[in-house]
């Protein structure tokens, strides 16, 4: 079972999700916009991404530029900001036992699919 953290407006999401049932992968879609996330299962895809809350950040969004362009990354708490903002979440993440991607190529797709 593979888990896709999903907005469907986004194409690279929406490519995400062909290739990995394509795969013939069972997948769960998790529309995080629609269902939003908790602060614990934001620091466990940020564990399992190899990342910090920082780097799951997405800084062209117009919330960002609004709220946190000028703070100081180290003083904020991003996984606050994103439970309170799931637009702020880097998109597709993709979820297998223990791994996570960041599904914007092709070849973090490959990489979930071989897992």
């Amino acid at each position: 079972m593979v888990k896709i953290y999903h907005n469907n407006k986004c194409g690279k999401s929406r490519t995400a999700l062909k290739e990995l049932t394509a795969a013939g992968l069972e997948v769960e879609v998790i529309e995080y916009l629609k269902t939003p996330l908790d602060s614990t299962q934001l620091e466990i895809l940020v564990t399992e991404l190899g990342i910090t809350p920082y780097d799951l950040i997405r800084r062209g969004e117009k919330i960002f530029k609004e709220l946190y362009k000028s703070s100081d990354p180290d003083k904020v708490d991003w996984l606050q900001a994103m439970v309170n903002h799931p637009i702020l979440i880097e998109r597709p993440i993709i979820q297998k036992k223990g791994l996570a991607v960041i599904g914007r190529s092709l070849e973090s797709l490959q990489k979930i699919i071989a897992y």
